[in-house]
């Protein structure tokens, strides 16, 4: 086991079981002209996160510990959007419509698909969900058990909606969380703040917080003392 230096309490990573969830760094959520853009949101905010989930994603990939990349994105008829969901938020475009990126969140348009610097390389699990939560329709949840995975480190946008929505779920299904901190983004700092509170409050209800730099030396340390 690896001690990480996190909010509450040190989180203990056991490396042979955990996997890093990177949660929906789409064009849709992060560039002009896209679904988070329709709505107003200064999608700057979220840009702004790219390097840390690089190096994050990097620190992954050279300790050979499993990723899985989610976007949010829906069948291109739709018939897995819920018209509810269609019709909240008063977006200049809606869910489906035409936009400089193609359908907003429709599977296979260029906004639906990740960002390139963070781009999934092969082998990595990617999962289109067409919820906020990562299991719902997405069949990852057996994917996780046939790797053995327990422990789960989350970053991605955003703080309080997908990310939390996924943790919380993961949370409820026996996996132990971890959060790194700088690499998630709300487009509004006062949500992102209180979404970390509610995840480490009463001893960590839902899961650990950490910056980047605590998971880079408590793996640091696992190689020096291998």
């Amino acid at each position: 086991m690896i001690s990480v230096d996190a909010r509450p309490h040190p989180y203990l990573l056991d490396p042979a079981h955990t996997a890093l969830v990177v949660i929906d760094m789409q064009r849709d959520f992060i560039e002009k002209g896209g679904f988070g853009d329709s709505l107003g949101n200064d999608v700057g905010r979220l840009e702004a996160i790219i390097p840390v989930v690089a190096g994050l994603i990097a620190l992954f990939r050279k300790q050979g510990w499993p990723i899985v990349h989610t976007r949010e994105a829906h069948k291109p008829d739709l018939s897995d959007c819920p018209p509810s969901k269609i019709r909240r938020g008063n977006p200049s475009l809606k869910i489906g419509d035409e936009g400089p990126m193609g359908r907003l969140l429709v599977r296979g348009e260029p906004g639906n698909q990740i960002v390139d610097r963070l781009a999934p390389l092969a082998g990595e699990i990617v999962i289109d969900k067409p919820g906020k939560g990562m299991f719902w329709a997405t069949g990852l949840e057996a994917m996780l058990a046939e790797r053995g995975i327990t422990h789960l480190v989350f970053a991605g946008v955003t703080t309080e909606v997908c990310v939390q929505t996924s943790m919380r779920e993961a949370n409820d299904r026996g996996f132990e969380c971890l959060l790194v901190e700088d690499a998630t983004e709300s487009y509004f700092p006062e949500f992102k703040a209180s979404a970390i509170e509610m995840i480490v409050a009463q001893g960590g209800i839902v899961g650990w917080v950490a910056p980047l730099a605590a998971l880079e030396m408590a793996a640091e340390k696992q190689v020096s003392h291998a």
